[in-house]
């Protein structure tokens, strides 16, 4: 499929806090991080506390005046508001004819960065469930639109960006067929598990938060360049490869996709497949980016990285065999206390790589 080389288009996000001691800077930070991962230049962000919901369109009347003013006398053209919340089809629309531009929440968002980084087959077939999924309750929303309120750009890009002639009985047809498309990849991959099993080779999964460094250190175990890059979600495409720990030991690693805090339901779903190897693994390397010291609430961000991807590792049942890979030693300011499952690395320099593969050797081939 051919992509569309789109210029650059201009973005002002809004970080919506539900609660009160929601961490606001870490919300804000993240969708625009997320907004530069879908190849979007953010002008400007904005922030609003709910207390009470406006059912029309999340944000107070006195923010949407705020937003709708600033896109009015920007200097930049201003292309998408992003907004960091689930929208539904009817407040998506409503805050369109407001601010007179296109508008995506946080789910669409994500799903758009995840088609762009879609490779293999299944990583399309998986993306493309998940954009029907979407656009299942918003049809009324997408349909009928055009000039700014169009298909083209952020949120409709990738394997799902088709003419719109969408009706729910056509869209939910389509996504019996993915569902059975992948359910056949599945079981060819289960297969080819079996295989992988027969050899008595140990299984490792590497797991995190995206943008950790997971696609680096596997590069760096296995001395390969597979595609790596600065960028929420880069690879989507499970990595599998074969690594030597020196003694006659060996071991096969893959490395999965990686996690986000709220991640979008229909993209757990659709992309279950790709966790399954973290189930399935003898040793999980869970990496982390050390680096993240920033603090709210009495929590550092690398700190709550680790709690979230937990709590997801725990949902699917993966081992406890874990160790945690604290990445990016070079980017620290200070010391650091390690424990015992713990090891300080840098895939930048190399530091703690031995160590962790002596670590990788204690963890699978226990006396």
């Amino acid at each position: 499929m051919l992509e569309n080389k789109l210029e650059k288009e201009n973005a002002v996000v809004v970080a919506v806090c539900t609660k009160k001691g929601d961490a606001l800077k870490r919300k804000i930070d993240e969708i625009s991080r997320l907004a530069f991962s879908a190849d979007l230049n953010v002008v400007k962000d904005f922030y609003q506390i709910v207390k009470d919901f406006n059912k029309a369109t999340v944000l107070g009347s006195g923010k949407v005046k705020e937003i709708k003013e600033y896109i009015d006398t920007c200097e930049e053209f201003i292309d998408v508001v992003i907004v960091d919340y689930a929208l539904t089809g009817s407040q998506m629309k409503n805050l369109s004819k407001e601010f007179n531009v296109k508008v995506i929440d946080r789910v669409g968002l994500i799903i758009d960065i995840f088609a762009r980084g879609a490779k293999s087959r299944e990583a399309k077939l998986q993306v493309k469930l998940a954009q029907d999924l979407y656009l299942l309750p918003r049809l009324s929303e997408f349909q009928g639109t055009s000039g700014r309120y169009g298909s083209a750009g952020v949120g409709m890009r990738g394997p799902g960006e088709t003419k719109l002639e969408l009706n729910r009985r056509v869209l939910e047809k389509e996504m019996e067929s993915l569902r059975k498309q992948i359910e056949k990849i599945k079981s060819q991959r289960q297969s080819t598990r079996k295989e992988r099993v027969k050899s008595a080779l140990p299984k490792i999964a590497l797991v995190g938060y995206t943008n950790a460094g997971k696609s680096s250190l596997l590069n760096t175990l296995v001395k390969e360049n597979i595609y790596a890059d600065d960028k929420y979600f880069a690879t989507l495409d499970t990595t599998t490869r074969r690594l030597y720990l020196g003694q006659d030991k060996q071991a096969i690693i893959t490395d999965t996709v990686g996690f986000i805090s709220d991640l979008p339901h229909q993209l757990v779903d659709a992309f279950s497949s790709t966790l399954e190897e973290a189930v399935d693994a003898d040793l999980l390397l869970h990496v982390v980016d050390i680096s993240l010291t920033n603090e709210e609430n009495g929590e550092k961000e690398y700190e709550s990285n680790i709690r979230v991807t937990n709590q997801l590792l725990d949902k699917l049942g993966a081992t406890k065999n874990r160790l945690l890979v604290l990445n990016k030693a070079d980017l620290l300011n200070g010391p650091i206390v390690i424990k015992e499952n713990e090891v300080l690395v840098s895939t930048k320099t190399k530091r703690g790589i031995e160590l962790l593969i002596n670590k990788i050797k204690e963890n699978l081939f226990k006396e």
